[in-house]
């Protein structure tokens, strides 16, 4: 299986070689199979994940009669993720990290913290103006446009506005520690996202996945 459901714990620090490494610690799994989709079906191999079980009462009408159908918990996330070749797997199955064993490398996809309206110089990383006291374009992000031609404002044009809360992919993080029994793993580095928010933790795709 390619990749899994999981949540970020937090950040520690753990000892490799004697070298202090930071490390992200993740919770990775259980998930459960709810649906399998067959190349024959569907025109692709793939499989849903479940992740988080909740009470019936607690999802909507179809989710929780799409989980009832496969005759599985309802569960709070459901995403698709696809199978190695080769690989099969049936409804009511459970996965857990146990197949991040042997894997060196790992792509983490997360939603960044929100900052809310920001100004240029903190979106953007603009220098600003003058800070003298005689100067009163401190932080401001000065011209947009021209005049007369083109009237306008040009698309793309950097400026104040909405920061974070987008999707974003952390590639080629070093795994430093799988802990099946605990459904953790630790990753060298930093990932998107707050503590306890929704990731998904897929092998490499840019870098050799195997462990050397």
């Amino acid at each position: 299986m390619q990749a899994l459901l999981g949540k970020k714990i937090g950040m520690t620090q753990v000892y490799d070689n004697g070298i202090n490494v930071p490390v992200t610690v993740l919770q990775v799994g259980p998930c459960v199979v709810a649906q399998v989709k067959t190349p024959e079906r569907d025109g692709y191999a793939g499989v849903q994940l479940g992740f988080v079980e909740i009470k019936p009462t607690r999802a909507s009408q179809p989710r929780a009669g799409h989980f009832k159908k496969a005759g599985v918990a309802c569960h709070r996330f459901l995403r698709e993720v696809a199978l190695d070749r080769g690989e099969t797997a049936q409804v009511g199955d459970t996965v857990t990290a146990a197949i991040f064993q042997g894997v060196a490398y790992v792509d983490v996809i997360g939603t960044t913290k929100g900052r809310g309206f920001q100004g240029v110089v903190k979106r953007h990383g603009f220098a600003g103006g003058p800070a003298a006291h005689g100067h009163m374009m401190h932080r401001r992000s000065g011209s947009i446009g021209n005049r007369t031609w083109p009237s306008r404002v040009f698309k793309n044009r950097r400026m104040s506005g909405h920061m974070g809360h987008v999707q974003a992919t952390q590639q080629n993080l070093k795994v430093v520690q799988v802990r099946p029994e605990d459904h953790v793993i630790l990753v060298r580095g930093a990932v998107p996202g707050p503590t306890g928010g929704l990731l998904l933790v897929r092998k490499a795709i840019k870098k050799a996945t195997k462990a050397s």
